[in-house]
């Protein structure tokens, strides 16, 4: 049987002064060699040996910028005489080396890479016993300067950063982007082993699994076997079992290739979460001997799950649409978009992935796309998500430029593409491959056509080469050009009325009211700013004080112009912020109602618009940005307010053909029946008028239901707003802006308890309190609150569970707990007590 050895122990890494040394390098790296991890990057291996300052922290981003530009050499001694005794071969693999490297074992060169995306094997036999010859070297050169190399052969493109990213296959959120950090890294970043093998390994398994019209489900493996000299002549046989079913196929000597079909009748299906079950059936392949069947040479073994994918995008009267079809039902997607976890990308392990997608199931999401600009991910994301049903657009990376289709790229793209593919597909959670991000965009509205002036720009990956890969290699899954994209050259690709949409004009430039002025097919990204947690921003930034606009804050906001947006944004709906903690609290409120805005208006026009993808979930580090958790896992008020947006049914108050009407939303398999009652009430709890309304709406449908002049109609717009409530659901309704309304001074009655681990906080308003908020890690950095923005009408009560925090202190609660009721001030108690 094959036998792998992980490579994990051993490893030094120390400054390669060979070309140059950067001016910045601390003279404790020259002729140093450091204790290395791997997997890793030499940003870690300097953080634990305290050689840099934290990148994260303050300005120190810049101070280490140098480590980018620096050529690096891993170094360790394989002696491995013991594993490899009695096997005809030995392999030295990498699953990942980012980027630019060249391996040598005992100074002997074996190859050279230049690809973050691809994995590496070496046939290494009978040279890991020891002594001189057993060194292994990986010395990696700056990804900035293979960058720029390629960019001097090949000519420059044009990108949305000043960076060389698209020259070399790297994260190219490596090199910086409008929410993370410029930390551009160079290290062994993915598992390494030797492999001792003998007659034949497995080289290729590629799964292909579909459902039949009886519900049967099939398994075609696709496998490829790499023989030794001396296993050319021996028969072979591979056997497959799937559930408790087997079939097996022999291999005749000198054949590498097999196909083995595997049937289970009467499969349970894989199902999206919110639609059914996540089964998923061991699919395990062993390889043998035809003369010797009881004694393994290598074996295979993932989870596969049986469902059937479609993407309708069939023309209709306006225009041609985008949904996902799962197992024959049409979902309306309720997704986020994903970035890389961490900037140092090899931080991020199992259990990060699994707290990350557990917050985002947890909170309605039910897809998951990842960005072409970051890594196709572990193993242990993709598992991950087909336990929790989060379905998964793949974008293949390729992000915001314009990339050369020459050599030496050309090759590196295809290789990669058809590797991760291959690697991939096996899982019941992945949907959709998608040639890239913006790119098809930018060459039509970014300048960028003038620029190249007929150079290469990535067009024939995104149009030929990657849907071939995908349909060569992957039939049974769809396959997108891009997002946005439109199907067709023809068209505009960001046209709302074909395939996908990126919707950023409002953020960048308008209110978040303008949302509702249009119906994409499919909103692939949109999203509004805000600041991470105060707890974050407080321990990444030492300014004192602490101002939206002092260095530290403005260093951890990347984006173009961000705070001025931010500031544009709150303009139209409340007086400019006094203070920190004011801008603060305001700029998480309109981050909400920015969302809530646009997926309400969205969701209303299911089946027309067929799904949102937020942008986005997750922060790589602590910035103000568009994510709901931020980069030290806090959750944003933004993150409670996607369980009511991505609930199954949800309930909303808006305009239709200049009439305010009440909307009910109903996701679920089941139809809704019930009675709403909405009444039109004053800032003091008075209620004008009142009316109970039925409400139907089958299953996964909408429903818009009539409401009279009486209950629309305020006296005074200014002191009066709408409720509308079904089932526990709400829906408020506000005709002017916060700065235009005549909020009553906030005031309330709060009660701690102390419980085990925490405590329990018991709101009672005394007047309406409009998007109240317990910022809980005011109390402690490490304190959580279960409920993020609220509104209570007068009289009513509200408890919110705190993990964190022990209840000592509850006059702590006064700069916790804040309303927009006097833009945002802090609540006046009546009472605080144990």
């Amino acid at each position: 049987m094959k036998v792998s050895t992980p490579l994990t122990d051993g490893w030094t890494v120390r400054l390669d002064t060979t070309r140059h040394r950067p001016d910045q390098a601390p003279d404790a790296l020259l002729g140093a060699a450091l204790p290395a991890a791997v997997p890793g990057c030499v940003h870690t291996d300097l953080l634990a040996a305290g050689l840099i300052p934290d990148p994260f922290l303050d300005r120190n981003e810049t101070e280490v910028a140098w480590v980018g530009r620096a050529d690096w050499s891993y170094r360790t001694r394989l002696d491995t005489a013991a594993d490899a005794a009695g096997h005809e071969r030995t392999d030295l693999v990498f699953d990942g080396l980012d980027t630019v490297a060249e391996i040598r074992l005992g100074g002997e060169r074996l190859g050279a890479t230049r690809n973050m995306h691809r994995s590496y094997r070496y046939d290494v036999t009978g040279r890991t016993g020891g002594g001189p010859e057993a060194f292994l070297e990986v010395d990696f050169t700056s990804a900035y300067q293979e960058a720029e190399r390629v960019r001097d052969l090949l000519g420059p493109r044009p990108n949305a950063y000043p960076e060389p990213f698209n020259f070399v296959r790297k994260m190219a959120s490596s090199f910086g982007w409008d929410w993370g950090p410029t930390l551009v890294t160079a290290g062994v970043w993915r598992p390494a082993r030797l492999e001792h093998w003998s007659v034949a390994r497995l080289a290729e398994v590629r799964p292909e699994v579909t459902v039949g019209a009886d519900g049967t489900g099939r398994v075609r493996l696709h496998v490829d076997v790499e023989r030794t000299a001396g296993g050319t002549g021996r028969a072979l046989r591979a056997v497959v079992r799937v559930g408790d079913t087997e079939a097996g196929v022999e291999l005749p000597p000198g054949t590498t290739t097999a196909t083995v079909d595997v049937e289970v009748p009467d499969a349970d299906l894989w199902w999206p979460r919110g639609y059914g079950d996540q089964h998923l059936y061991a699919c395990a392949l062993t390889l043998t001997g035809a003369d010797a069947p009881t004694e393994p040479l290598d074996g295979w073994e993932r989870r596969v799950g049986f469902r059937t994918v479609e993407l309708d995008t069939s023309a209709d009267a306006v225009g041609s649409g985008f949904t996902l079809v799962v197992n024959g039902v049409r979902t309306f997607v309720r997704g986020v978009n994903w970035i890389p976890d961490d900037a140092l990308i090899t931080r991020v392990d199992a259990a990060r992935y699994r707290r990350r997608l557990t917050q985002a199931a947890a909170a309605g999401v039910d897809l998951v796309r990842v960005w072409g600009g970051g890594v196709y991910e572990s193993e242990d994301f993709y598992d991950i998500c087909d336990e929790l049903g989060l379905m998964v657009w793949q974008d293949f990376l390729f992000a915001c430029a314009a990339y050369p289709e020459e050599e030496p790229l050309r090759s590196e793209v295809e290789a990669e593409a058809r590797e991760n593919v291959v690697r991939l597909m096996p899982h019941a959670s992945l949907m959709l491959w998608n040639g890239n991000n913006e790119n098809l965009w930018g060459f039509r509205d970014w300048d960028w056509e003038q620029q190249l002036a007929g150079a290469s720009w990535g067009e024939g990956y995104y149009l030929d080469v990657l849907p071939r890969v995908v349909a060569a290699t992957d039939p049974t899954r769809p396959y997108w050009a891009g997002s946005p994209w439109s199907g067709s050259p023809d068209l505009h690709p960001n046209d709302p009325a074909h395939g996908t949409s990126h919707s950023w004009e409002v953020w960048n430039r308008l209110d978040h009211s303008a949302y509702r002025d249009d119906v994409p097919r499919f909103v692939a990204e949109f999203g509004w700013q805000a600041p991470p947690a105060h707890a974050t921003l407080q321990r990444a930034v030492s300014d004192d004080p602490l101002t939206p606009d002092s260095p530290g804050v403005l260093h951890h906001q990347k984006a173009e112009d961000g705070n001025g947006k931010l500031a544009r944004g709150l303009a139209p709906h409340f007086a400019v912020p006094e203070d920190y903690d004011t801008w603060h609290y305001l700029t998480q409120v309109n981050q909400v109602r920015a969302v809530a805005t646009g997926v309400e208006h969205w969701r209303a026009h299911w089946p027309h618009c067929a799904g949102v993808i937020l942008w986005q979930l997750n922060d790589c580090w602590p910035v103000t940005s568009w994510a709901a958790v931020d980069g030290d896992e806090r959750e944003k008020p933004l993150y409670h307010e996607l369980g009511r947006l991505y609930a199954d049914r949800l309930l909303t108050l808006r305009r239709r053909d200049g009439r305010l009407v009440l909307t009910a939303i109903n996701q679920s398999a089941t139809p809704w029946s019930c009675e709403a009652s909405v009444r039109r009430l004053d800032a003091h709890g008075a209620v004008p008028a009142e009316q109970r309304v039925p409400v139907g709406v089958p299953a996964r449908a909408v429903t818009d239901i009539e409401l009279p002049d009486t209950l629309t109609t305020p006296d005074d717009p200014r002191r009066e707003f709408l409720v509308a409530e079904a089932d526990g659901l709400r829906a408020l309704h506000f005709a002017v802006p916060d700065r235009r309304f005549a909020y009553p001074p906030a005031e309330a009655v709060v009660k701690v308890t102390r419980e085990d681990g925490g405590a329990r906080v018991t709101v009672t308003a005394h007047t309406l309190l409009r998007d109240l908020l317990l910022q809980a890690d005011r109390l402690h950095p490490d304190a959580r609150a279960d409920r993020g923005l609220m509104t209570l009408l007068p009289g009513e009560s509200a408890e919110i569970a705190v993990a964190g925090w022990d209840g000592e202190a509850p006059e702590a609660l006064q700069g916790a707990l804040r309303a927009v009721n006097g833009s945002g001030a802090p609540i006046l108690f009546g009472d605080a007590s144990r």
